[in-house]
């Protein structure tokens, strides 16, 4: 599960803050463990220059990928805006773009709004990794996810991720089902990714079991399978270095 994990840190956008700064650096130079590479680390975009350096200078750039955010968190910004920020993080040297979906125009019975956002996004990504953020917590109807989950799909996503980890509800075992129902309905080659509220090993383990499940075995890598999370990482190494004492 550690080459799973997209190591994440989404705290201040000031890039004038000290403190911030060398927290971004620290949480890149732990990207690298004993037990081998995380799959990402994902910061804001203010702090993507700072992060690919500091990969860079940690020698682990070519395996860590380095993803960030837009349209983030609230997913009320325009198409326009979302591409900018798009355009000027992968300039940055952003691999990964997670994506937040325009929740409320779907809470509103307008879904043109989310299509428009995420086609122009695809667009904007080109070649690079695309998640969209649902944030399932705040759909809440099993259907009204299925219906974001397809919409997301069909516009092109690498991966649907569950949460911005910003509300009071996040990743979910049962939003996950619907989203992993929806990647094997299509046919498509689009990832899984469990965001917010997973901080041990043994939260990460029930997305896994349920991944391999509806999935297959052979599914769960780090191009179909991720963990968003910032605190998980420490419990997992933990976990590790105890398996390997026995």
């Amino acid at each position: 599960m550690i080459g799973l994990v997209d190591l994440t840190r989404l705290e201040s956008t000031n890039t004038d803050d000290a403190q911030e700064a060398e927290a971004i650096k620290a949480l890149c130079r732990k990207a690298n463990t004993d037990f081998g590479p995380v799959a990402a680390v994902c910061v804001h975009p203010a702090w993507v220059p700072l992060a690919h350096q500091t990969l860079i200078e940690s020698g682990v750039r070519d395996s860590v990928r380095l993803a960030t955010v837009a349209n983030f968190p609230g997913g009320t910004g325009s198409a326009e805006d979302t591409v900018e920020e798009i355009k000027a993080a992968l300039a940055a040297g952003a691999d990964e773009i997670d994506v937040v979906i325009p929740r409320r125009d779907l809470q509103d019975g307008n879904d043109r709004v989310a299509q428009h956002l995420l086609a122009a996004s695809r667009m904007a990504c080109s070649n690079h990794c695309m998640k969209v953020i649902l944030e399932t917590g705040e759909l809440t109807d099993p259907e009204l996810i299925r219906q974001a989950a397809e919409i997301a799909v069909a516009c092109g996503a690498d991966f649907l991720k569950t949460s911005t980890g910003k509300v009071s509800v996040n990743a979910t075992l049962a939003a996950a089902t619907v989203l992993l129902e929806t990647i094997r309905e299509s046919g498509r080659d689009v990832g899984f990714k469990a965001a917010g509220g997973i901080r041990t090993a043994s939260d990460a383990a029930g997305y896994l079991a349920l991944s391999e499940q509806m999935m297959g075995d052979d599914w769960v890598d780090e191009d179909h399978l991720r963990f968003g999370a910032s605190s998980l990482l420490d419990d997992l190494i933990t976990q590790a270095r105890a398996q390997a004492q026995q």
